[in-house]
């Protein structure tokens, strides 16, 4: 349900690499702010690099400490402690455990989020191109899955990208809320200096103040990848009912098994996020160290999902030709709510409603279609001829102006999101 890259985000060694990153960045501020030694801060900076320990046994003594910040902060003070012992007594040196993990959290998150960004950002453009390259493409709009009307492709496509368009602009926003250094957890008076110059270092944001229990910008961001999965899901269930046999309206290609698996997923995961909100005083006990399990499985399923839904959309083709086919194979009935609203203007709501009932009701004996019982009824009606040109009357079948009126009703909203896809892609995340 992922990908190679994700990953490699997740992998044990990226993670502890991570953490690493933040004990390094933390000697380093500390040096500059006078707090310890700066040979302390050159000796742990430079045995803060993942490759050079048993990640697996990190691993393995992380379920006995509660996380995996004890055995990293454990391993790093005994192998700095072989070179320098006095800088092994500067290691983490205060800080907490949670503002190790919560940090290379968010490192790994930041990348992720790059990831998935990267990847929605090509599904939006190439869901816009077909829109551009489409025009006044007809074929059925549907309700409950039953054939209901005329629409056109480029007014489906729009509907499909600007869901996606809004949760990239949304996600953006949500990350640069909630992907903060977290440092002073324990309320061990860090001073500001330190953090200023660590967040310089991992290049992360300062919040106003710890936030070690205050996990509702991540619940946000987590919500939002919900959201973004859930139109994903949307997208990939209606491609594969489009691409099915019986319909045929789209050929290629089409990886929808990972985005539906993903929106099924999602809102488990969310309702975890958000459960994990309630933790105890100033420390929570156990929930933080579950949120980020959620988070990565979260990003882990979304990216998988958006990155097999744009490597369908490279090699989709719609078959217009297939789409008119089964418009035709409707006999005119999609027209019946249109034809209504011509005679009504003749014979008033109520006769037209039962007119036209009663001429779906001889198109579904097998009669014919809809048009040519309309035309003879409105010739063998003297009221209804007198009232109602044939010119009219041919416009309520006419399949390729409802597709051009179709157009017509979104191409505003076609152009406001290539705007905004350009906006997003003139100005990529660091």
């Amino acid at each position: 349900m992922s990908t190679p890259e994700m990953v490699e985000v997740f992998d044990e060694t990226a993670v502890v690499q991570a953490m690493m990153d933040f004990e390094a960045a933390l000697a380093r501020a500390q040096a500059k702010a006078g707090a310890i030694p700066p040979g302390a801060a050159q000796a742990i900076a430079s045995l803060c690099r993942a490759e050079l320990y048993d990640v697996a046994a990190m691993l393995a003594a992380s379920g006995r400490a509660g996380s995996l910040a004890l055995p990293v902060v454990r391993k790093l003070s005994e192998t700095v402690a072989l070179f320098d012992p006095l800088a092994a007594g500067f290691v983490h040196w205060g800080s907490s455990h949670q503002d190790l993990l919560d940090t290379a959290m968010v490192l790994q998150t930041r990348k992720a989020l790059q990831l998935i960004e990267q990847d929605l950002l090509r599904l939006c453009g190439q869901l816009l191109d077909l829109a551009e390259r489409h025009a006044r493409t007809a074929l059925l709009a549907r309700t409950q899955l039953q054939p209901v009307q005329v629409t056109s492709l480029r007014h489906k496509l729009v509907a499909w990208v600007s869901p996606l368009l809004r949760s990239a602009q949304a996600l953006r926003e949500r990350a640069d809320e909630a992907l903060l250094l977290q440092l002073g957890a324990g309320g061990d008076g860090t001073s500001a200096q330190v953090s200023v110059l660590m967040g310089q270092e991992l290049q992360l944001p300062l919040p106003a103040m710890p936030w070690p229990t205050q996990r509702d910008r991540l619940a946000r961001l987590a919500a939002e990848l919900g959201v973004l999965c859930g139109s994903l899901g949307k997208l990939a269930l209606d491609l594969a009912l489009l691409a099915q046999a019986e319909l045929g309206e789209l050929s290629g290609p089409v990886a929808c098994q990972q985005a539906l698996a993903a929106a099924q997923r999602a809102p488990q995961r969310v309702a975890a996020l958000l459960g994990c909100m309630q933790q105890q005083q100033e420390g929570g006990l156990g929930n933080w160290p579950a949120e980020w399990a959620e988070c990565c499985g979260l990003l882990v399923c979304t990216h998988g999902a958006v990155k097999a839904l744009a490597q369908s959309a490279e090699g989709m083709q719609p078959q217009g030709a297939r789409m008119l086919e089964n418009i035709d194979a409707q006999r005119d009935l999609i027209f019946a709510q249109g034809l209504s609203m011509l005679l009504a203007q003749v014979l008033g709501g109520a006769r037209a409603r039962l007119c036209v009932d009663a001429l779906v009701a001889r198109v579904r004996q097998g009669e014919a279609p809809l048009r040519v019982l309309a035309r003879a009824a409105v010739a063998a009606d003297a009221e209804l001829a007198a009232g109602i040109v044939p010119a009219q009357l041919e416009a309520v079948f006419d399949v390729h102006a409802a597709a051009q009126q179709a157009d017509e009703r979104v191409q505003a909203a076609l152009l406001q999101a290539r705007a905004q896809w350009a906006a997003l892609m003139d100005s990529p995340r660091p």
